[in-house]
């Protein structure tokens, strides 16, 4: 993709190849379009089905002896439409298999659920998405299943917190609204030492499953809301995890067996959302370092959190692992803002709307107080004091976006 130094030349492409020996842009182009999927159309086609029917017993047979491989079986198990985006996902991140999912969120659920059981142990990163953290405190709980946290920048000091019960480790990177950025090589060496069955998950929203190839570095699972920069345009929702040939069939069959998928247009649109990828997440990258360095520079902000800088947590990390940026970070301001000038900070943009998720091509703006954040952060608090803002800067004009957030400022000067 494109090598992520801090300046504005930044959109150099990297010579590096995938695992089918494509360029990722060309990757992103031809993945998943085998003619059985596109039968003569560019895209690949729309299959709705509940029933599949079978010409003859011997059909039928064969159906079920191959409905795990790609075989027409029942609809709970895909169409051609599914398997078209499930094998293009594999392709791209370079696993066994792909399932899929309703939404980011059943993704991770779901992921995690296929390899626990009563008397388990989860370790999760400290920085992760506050649904995540949800479902492992409301939920596992409720199954016997213990979760404790770690400081995303751990590294080979993971191992201090792994037990002899750890089934699951947890990652994601950058971390949710804080954007810390793992020492996964790290992390999965300590893991793979002292807990050599657990199995290694990571949220790999940010980085689209591209910018950073988590299978590459020793994940078993990359997972992601294929609602944010997969599909790209906010208007559809669907989860995706990659698993590699260790976990595939575990996590193939328990997603099934707890009726896991995603209805074919929005597999649909999740494939034909690939084919673009590389040119939005060029512009994401270029757009959001570009308002990210503004940001550092102007005298209201203590603090940016944009993995790309210098001086952001986890920034070598960052800068030795992924390919690029995407366009989700955040920054700190030099004081908390009272209720009411939050309001009249958020409520007046012209450019940023005010939105939960992301990845969609408009930009978005929402902010939390530091009291908030530490409340959602399990295993410690925040160390600032001021507002911290979450922006994702979309594909607008970027100097339209630095004016509007300029005019923001001086609403609280």
């Amino acid at each position: 993709m494109f090598r992520g130094n801090v300046g504005l030349d930044i959109q150099t492409f990297r010579q590096g190849k995938s695992m089918t020996d494509k360029h990722i842009e060309t990757a992103l182009i031809q993945a998943g379009r085998a003619k059985r999927y596109t039968q003569g159309s560019v895209n690949s086609v729309i299959q709705r089905a509940s029933s599949l029917v079978f010409d003859s017993v011997d059909a039928k047979k064969q159906a079920t002896a191959g409905r795990a491989q790609g075989e027409l079986f029942y609809g709970r198990r895909g169409t051609l439409t599914h398997f078209s985006l499930q094998e293009a996902m594999c392709e791209l991140e370079g696993g066994a298999g792909c399932a899929l999912f309703p939404c980011g969120a059943a993704a991770v659920a779901n992921t995690i659920l296929a390899f626990v059981e009563q008397g388990d142990h989860v370790l999760v990163t400290n920085s992760a998405y506050e649904p995540t953290q949800d479902f492992c405190t409301k939920i596992l709980t409720k199954f016997g299943v213990t979760t404790t946290w770690f400081d995303p920048l751990a590294g080979e000091g993971i191992a201090q917190h792994l037990q002899p019960n750890t089934k699951v480790v947890f990652l994601e990177s950058p971390g949710s609204v804080t954007m810390e950025v793992h020492d996964v090589p790290a992390i999965v060496a300590a893991v793979r030492r002292v807990a050599p069955d657990a199995i290694i998950m990571m949220d790999n929203t940010w980085a689209a499953g591209i910018l950073f190839k988590a299978l590459d570095f020793g994940v078993d699972i990359s997972i992601q809301a294929g609602t944010k920069y997969l599909v790209g345009h906010s208007d559809a929702m669907i989860g995706t995890a990659v698993a590699n040939a260790r976990c595939w069939e575990t996590l193939r069959e328990n997603a099934y067996l707890m009726g896991q998928m995603a209805d074919a247009d929005t597999a649909y649109v999740t494939s034909r959302g690939l084919r673009t990828l590389a040119v939005r997440l060029r512009q994401h990258h270029e757009s959001g370092l570009r308002v990210a360095q503004w940001l550092a520079a102007h005298p209201q902000v203590a603090r940016v959190n944009h993995p790309a800088l210098p001086g952001s947590k986890g920034h070598e990390f960052w800068k030795r692992d992924f390919s690029g940026a995407s366009g989700l970070f955040s920054f700190i301001l030099d004081k908390r803002l009272s209720d009411a000038e939050l309001a009249r900070y958020l409520d007046n943009f012209r450019h940023f709307s005010m939105a939960y998720s992301w990845g969609g091509y408009e930009s978005l703006i929402l902010a939390n107080q530091p009291e908030e954040l530490a409340a959602i952060r399990p295993a410690g608090g925040v160390d600032f004091s001021g507002t911290l803002v979450r922006l994702h800067i979309g594909l607008e004009n970027v100097e339209d976006l630095i004016a509007d957030l300029d005019e923001a400022f001086r609403r609280i000067a």
